[in-house]
């Protein structure tokens, strides 16, 4: 069975470019126009799509814990409630950034961390919805935003097999239009903890779904790693400066670095060829210069008959090639021939 998902008209496959997710969540610090002018910045570099987090605060949090004090270089409240409050964007902000988006020609999607977040999602018909690495566990809500019918990005970070193998059976029966995502929930993690080789797990247990990898790491090259073992959906964390405020800013890339990862990406894509081994047109000045024929080791005399000593291996590449050595040998020259000249079969008897 092929691996496909379309998203927004785009279709990942296992044949295709990757789908690179510039993962705002609230890199955005509350502030609308700065939001706006992430979007535009990641269309530029390139990606495919913008994401953000939405969150019903109330309804997510205990009361304990939305109240509690929150003591932070990155707080943008006294309590923790009150801090996430501040980052939210209500429906007229998610409205105002759909048509934004649609404007720059890239696709805008959500993170649901709730039933309500999911309901909130569904009335601005967004076009896909991702489940955090945190809801991997959560059966109810992937049940609840499978019902929705769009297609849906899971992340597994801090999961086991066991539990990505629990949402894939719950989700499938209901919306087979999905895809799985590698994800380690360091912010950022080790190196030793990105465990790549599971997207290659990933692909074996789950052979009817795109595979992909949400990269929490430093720097564009591990996700071109991730390309190589089969991901084809790539979720980077994104911002316009990471020495700005908030815990995901320092190991987001800035545009020179989304944008060297998609040009990256793409010409992996391309570089991967199709595997039929072939010569090309642009190879063949150089190889003028490198490759060898076969010609006269010294001056020969028409009735010869060819030796190995008769025969030497020379650049430039205008004769017969050299694999052709032994069909000369014992035969019997038909003119005279000098010293570094091209043996032609023509020349034989």
């Amino acid at each position: 069975m092929a691996r496909t998902l379309t998203i927004d008209g785009v279709e990942i496959s296992d044949d295709s470019n990757a789908y690179v997710i510039a993962e705002i969540g609230h890199n955005h610090q509350g502030d609308l126009e700065k939001c706006k002018q992430l979007f535009k910045a990641a269309a530029e570099c390139g990606a495919q799509a913008v994401k953000l987090q939405k969150r019903d605060n109330r309804a997510l949090f205990t009361k304990e814990m939305y109240d509690s004090p929150y003591n932070s270089e990155n707080a943008y409240a006294d309590t923790y409630g009150a801090h996430r409050e501040f980052l939210e964007f209500g429906r007229d902000e998610y409205m105002e950034l759909q048509k934004y988006a649609k404007e720059l020609g890239v696709t805008f999607f959500s993170t649901a961390f709730d039933h309500k977040s999911a309901d909130f999602l569904a009335e601005l018909d967004m076009p896909a919805y991702k489940i955090a690495s945190g809801d991997l566990t959560n059966i109810p809500l992937i049940k609840y935003v499978a019902e929705i019918g769009k297609p849906m990005v899971m992340s597994t970070g801090g999961g086991t097999m066991a539990d990505a193998q629990r949402a894939y059976e719950a989700v499938m029966p209901i919306n087979p239009n999905v895809c799985i995502m590698q994800c380690t929930s360091g912010y950022p993690p080790e190196w030793s903890e990105l465990n790549l080789k599971v997207i290659d797990t990933f692909r074996q247990a789950f052979p009817d779904i795109v595979i992909g990898f949400s990269a929490h790491d430093n720097g564009i090259a591990m996700p071109l790693v991730a390309y190589m073992l089969g991901a084809r959906m790539i979720e980077k964390h994104f911002t316009l400066n990471r020495a700005w405020k908030g815990t995901d800013q320092a190991f987001s890339l800035e545009p020179t670095g989304l944008r060297k990862m998609i040009r990256d990406l793409e010409r992996t894509h391309t570089a991967l060829g199709d595997g039929v081994k072939r010569s090309y047109p642009s190879e063949a000045k150089p190889l003028f210069k490198m490759a060898k024929k076969l010609v006269a080791a010294r001056d020969l005399p028409a009735g010869h008959t060819i030796t190995a000593d008769d025969i030497a291996i020379k650049v430039p590449n205008d004769g017969i090639p050299p694999y052709e050595f032994d069909k000369l040998l014992g035969r019997t020259l038909k003119r005279a021939v000098k010293e570094d000249e091209n043996y032609a079969f023509e020349d034989f008897a």
